[in-house]
């Protein structure tokens, strides 16, 4: 590929932020705009409450994942005993042989005390380092302990049962599809076909060149199919597709940052080529706090290329949990008034929140790039949604939430504006919720962000999922405790 600059950006400044700032500073400077005048906080209110009741009282709940994280909550042994056996299963290629693990397993009597005739089993699982970590399960027990004592709870019929339900959850509700052909078929299907879409491609963290080549394979070919069913309805109301960055490089590291430069932006601005080719929403995914800057020349090398001139498809993810987030938005905001063209952004709270902490805990750092109490996200998070909702319609925000609240305050705060804004939620996810709001708002645009991959590639991405909606201070776990 020709043609890419790699050059200083056409901005007045080079991006800076503090890394870890305090955040009582940061409280300080943010709080004095959080509070809205009494009358619209009494609408904020009102909003997530209807949203909530509305939740509780569907008869699907919260639908997919959700109902599974509440039934089998990874705040119990239980639940976390059951998502091992679920996440081992995924592995086996056949439904034959996955029916006989399962007759295997829950039709021992002493798990405990067999030896194991399979090695299905995760030892080491993710699901189980959770727990551990939760400091719910006590020193000796093992996964098959729990589910013996399951077992013989509540029959192995029941149990039996709740495996295949787990099976389906993570198989069926976190991936849209095992290919971008059968996520396309599932997305213009049904109610489906009057979203939109974008298409995550299930693979991160390239750790050889063939890695990256095959993601980058797999990227092209999912553009060019989403390409071809994407009708003729112009952008925003367009599918699209995320990119990550670590997937595209193997050495993806500020270290090598002359080498991804000349390596990753090439990849990168194909790709951003294919996606304006057709039109498409292209996002390239968050990373951790280390790479942000490396993402950032990455990203403004990719955008400034005069091959992209016209279109408005291309975009970026920021987590509302970084405390640089706002700084982000403003180097976007000049990169695009610069080139004079509209930037996408999706907002979300952030993805990597324990690898964050413990990387600053490692290296002995006075403090953390994320915020360590929920409330200062949230905080954060509105402050950045302001600031973009200011900012358009050269950035168009695309607000990824599942939380009730969240969802209600953005709604006030656009003061009655609906354009030129969309929400986001995750496949599986949320369905309860933005099946009211879109009742009650029926033209305000939601994105669903819909993974595809097959279960090789899904556990990178379901621990995620179980690390951000299976903590007890979560809305997915609050929302549906009437006590609350």
């Amino acid at each position: 590929v020709t043609g890419v600059q790699t050059c200083a950006l056409p901005i007045s400044r080079a991006f800076t932020a503090p890394w870890g700032e305090d955040d009582a500073l940061i409280a300080r400077r943010l709080l004095p705009g959080a509070d809205l005048a009494p009358e619209r906080e009494a609408r904020v209110d009102a909003l997530a409450r209807r949203l909530i009741l509305a939740i509780r009282e569907s008869s699907t709940a919260l639908g997919g994942v959700e109902d599974m994280l509440r039934e089998f909550s990874l705040s119990t042994r239980e639940g976390l005993a059951l998502m091992v056996l679920a996440e081992a299963l995924l592995r086996v290629p056949d439904a034959e042989t996955a029916d006989a693990l399962i007759e295997d397993k829950l039709g021992q009597g002493d798990f405990a005390h067999h030896a194991a005739k399979s090695d299905a089993w995760l030892v080491n699982a993710s699901a189980w380092a959770l727990g551990v970590s939760a400091r719910i399960i006590k020193p000796g027990e093992t996964p098959e302990g729990i589910v013996a004592q399951l077992a013989r709870r509540i029959g192995l019929p029941a149990l039996r049962t709740a495996t295949r339900q787990a099976m389906r959850v993570l198989g069926n509700h976190f991936v849209l599809g095992e290919t971008i052909g059968d996520a396309l078929s599932r997305a213009g299907s049904g109610e489906r076909r009057l979203q939109r879409y974008s298409f995550d491609m299930l693979g991160e963290g390239a750790r050889t060149e063939p890695d990256a080549r095959r993601y980058f394979d797999a990227y092209a070919k999912a553009i060019e199919a989403i390409g071809r069913a994407a009708g003729n309805a112009p952008l925003p109301n367009r599918p699209g597709i995320s990119v990550k960055l670590s997937a595209l490089h193997p050495r993806y590291e500020a270290v090598s940052r002359a080498r991804v430069l000349k390596e990753l932006t090439p990849r990168l601005l194909e790709l951003a080529r294919a996606a304006k080719s057709h039109d498409l929403n292209f996002t390239v995914d968050a990373e951790e706090a280390d790479r942000l800057e490396l993402s950032l020349d990455v990203i403004g090398a990719t955008f400034i290329d005069a091959s992209l001139r016209g279109w408005d498809g291309f975009g970026l993810a920021v987590q509302g949990y970084q405390k640089r987030a706002g700084a982000v938005i403003s180097f976007l905001d000049e990169l695009a008034r610069a080139k004079g063209r509209r930037m996408m952004v999706r907002l979300v709270k952030g993805a990597y929140w324990d690898t964050e902490i413990k990387r600053a805990q490692e290296r002995g750092l006075d403090g953390y790039p994320v915020f360590t109490r929920k409330a200062m996200t949230d905080l954060n998070y509105i402050a950045c949604a302001e600031q973009l909702m200011a900012l358009r319609p050269r950035l168009y925000p695309q607000f990824a939430t599942h939380n009730a609240l969240t969802v209600a305050s953005l709604i006030e705060r656009a003061g009655g504006n609906h354009d030129g804004f969309e929400f986001q939620r995750l496949h599986g996810m949320g369905d309860a919720l933005y099946h009211d709001l879109r009742k009650a708002f029926p033209d305000l645009p939601c994105r669903t962000y819909a993974p595809v991959g097959g279960h090789r590639d899904l556990l990178a991405y379901l621990v995620r999922r179980l690390l951000e909606n299976g903590a007890n201070s979560s809305f997915v776990a609050a929302s549906t405790d009437d006590d609350l």
